[in-house]
């Protein structure tokens, strides 16, 4: 999905394709993605410090592989960088619990200690976005202010004390799902619920979603091929008309799809629907730029073969 370290990464390189040229050799290669771990057990997004995106993208990617042992230093950093209050941050030098947590929570907890998993679940639990915390909501009345239709369920944002938004919040919704399938638990039976009403709220007229702004400016907003991918994949088990219409929008995108990581998140949403295309997409021949759209990539070709992380 997008993300501003990797813009900022790509740079500091001068554009240079780096992951593309390292994956010449065999882009789906475990052995090539173990090299690329740093000394401390986590990973880099290309190269560098460890960061807890790609780090949880590495481990799931080598666990579905059935490489538990390559896997466990990726476990045992990951661990460790645990905050106090059970999230995680982006990297050790940021001392802030953000979205990522929701991708560690969708390592198993047999895998990641049961109390860093169950830890990490309640961070989730209790993280919402400010538009829908009951100072923000009081705050609006007194000034008089109507609460925005988009606003009547909650979802996550990327940043606590911020706005929720669709990324976050379809990451989070997979991990309590998730959860829910494990366990029996009302509270978040509901907030998968409520955030999936959120995702329909804040989906684009002409189906998909964006980051989540429906209009800006005055203007019907337009979808984007990754974030309609992992919203799907979010809504699984869910059938409307409206999710028919997102699944046309992302059949396509599927269609023109010239990107690596909008080709993997589209395949992750269709395939939750029954709806992945058998067809060529041109986006099958490109090689991955980055660790996060290299484990993907890994990822969704164990999902294909049933050994999908997403959907536990």
């Amino acid at each position: 999905m997008p993300n501003v370290v990797l813009l900022l990464a790509s740079r500091r390189l001068g554009g240079e394709n780096i992951m593309g040229r390292i994956c010449d050799r065999d882009p789906m290669s475990i052995d090539l993605l173990v090299s690329k771990q740093n000394r401390d057990g986590g990973w880099p997004y290309i190269r560098g410090v460890s960061w807890t995106e790609p780090t949880v993208y590495a481990v799931l990617a080598l666990l579905s592989a059935g490489e538990i042992e390559r896997a466990k230093r990726g476990l045992t950093w990951l661990e460790a960088l645990q905050r106090p209050d059970g999230g995680w941050p982006p990297q050790a030098r940021i001392a802030l619990s953000t979205w990522v947590t929701a991708l560690a929570a969708l390592i198993p907890p047999g895998r990641l200690h049961a109390r860093v998993h169950a830890r990490a679940i309640r961070w989730l639990a209790e993280t919402t976005g400010e538009e829908s915390t009951l100072l923000y909501r009081l705050r609006e009345w007194l000034l008089g202010n109507r609460r925005a239709p988009e606003q009547e369920f909650a979802g996550w944002p990327w940043v606590p004390g911020t706005a929720a938004w669709v990324a976050p919040t379809s990451v989070t919704i997979l991990a309590l799902a998730q959860e829910c399938r494990r366990r029996t638990d009302a509270e978040l039976e509901q907030r998968v619920h409520a955030g999936r009403q959120f995702l329909l709220l804040h989906m684009c007229r002409e189906g998909g979603w964006n980051h989540g702004s429906v209009r800006a400016l005055g203007y019907e907003s337009r979808p984007y091929p990754e974030t309609t991918g992992l919203a799907l994949a979010a809504m699984r088990g869910v059938a409307s008309p409206q999710i028919r219409l997102a699944v046309a929008a992302a059949r396509q995108f599927w269609m023109g799809c010239r990107s690596l990581d909008a080709f993997n998140w589209l395949r992750l949403g269709l395939l939750a629907h029954g709806e992945l295309p058998n067809e060529y997409c041109p986006a099958q021949g490109l090689r991955p730029r980055t660790i996060p759209e290299m484990a993907l990539d890994m990822l969704m070709t164990a999902a294909l073969e049933g050994q999908n992380p997403f959907f536990i």
